[in-house]
């Protein structure tokens, strides 16, 4: 077994090693979908590392590389290891190989997300070092089920069109929280070309917005300025969005556990939460 940079590995070794790693998990992926994720939350291949046997992966840690409040960070896309291969600690081997060349790069942080029942997995970061930083619920439901009722005021009020991610960067300032690594405007941008963004307009200015992945079912965002809430904007926005998904379900992901007005409508909108995650920061 060696443990080496994926730097010279092509798509499909990795593939196929991300598919061996979680078949036997629920959740089950395609190519794209993997290339998607991989793009949007900015794999680098240079800085991410496998266990190899027989040139094929056993193990792997696929990090993201960018800015977390404004320090440069990696981000752990994912970790899995093959089922004949676990139980030996090679994902914990990889790690502690990948951070002298993380460290090496200018990289002061390591972050991840990890689901707050994985006892296991919290316990060896812990062990590590790492720390909770914040807790995220993450949502899900079928389309069918999703209650959207008429909007407060008039939808004639309003307007809903596509908008670009210039339009999204500008309107940051609505959102009442900084969104997770996958949801940050950094990593918007790197998939803008596989994202939708659809705004509400008032008198022919941007009052509310919303990103979705139409493949995926992800809602990424959903944020409507606080001085135009409880108008129906919200609804009007997650209609149209479910509209355009290709998906029969839809997925809103890393909310934080205290964002209260947003879950507060997802609920009322019976769209429950399916699990929960903490957000966790080693620093360098």
């Amino acid at each position: 077994m060696q443990i080496k940079s994926l730097e010279h590995t092509d798509f499909d070794t990795l593939f196929r090693g991300f598919e061996n790693a979680f078949s036997d998990y629920e959740i089950s992926f395609n190519k794209e979908e993997v290339r998607s994720m991989l793009i949007r939350r900015g794999y680098e291949p240079r800085l991410s590392f496998a266990a190899f046997t027989d040139d094929e992966i056993v193990a792997f840690t696929l990090n993201g590389i960018g800015k977390h409040n404004g320090i440069s960070t990696a981000y752990d896309i994912g970790t899995g290891t093959v089922k004949n291969f676990r139980g030996q600690g090679i994902a914990g081997k990889i790690f502690l190989h990948s951070l002298p060349f993380l460290k090496e790069a200018g990289i002061r942080q390591y972050l991840l997300e990890v689901l707050q029942n994985n006892h296991k997995a919290i316990n060896v970061y812990r062990k590590m070092g790492f720390e909770t930083v914040r807790e995220f619920d993450c949502f899900r439901q079928k389309i069918a089920e999703i209650r959207i009722p008429d909007a407060i005021m008039p939808s004639t009020a309003f307007r809903i069109e596509t908008i670009d991610v210039d339009a999204v960067r500008e309107a940051e300032p609505f959102s009442d929280f900084t969104p997770s690594w996958q949801n940050s405007i950094e990593s918007i941008e790197r998939a803008k070309s596989g994202l939708t963004f659809i705004g509400a307009i008032h008198s022919d200015r941007l009052v509310g917005y919303s990103v979705i992945d139409r493949t995926t079912g992800d809602l990424t965002r959903i944020v409507v300025d606080r001085k135009f809430r409880r108008k129906g904007i919200a609804s009007l926005l997650l209609r149209k969005a479910v509209s355009m998904m290709e998906t029969d379900f839809i997925k809103v992901l890393n909310i934080p556990a205290d964002g209260i007005s947003l879950h507060r409508f997802l609920n009322d909108r019976n769209i429950p939460m399916m699990n929960r995650q903490f957000e966790m920061i080693l620093p360098f």
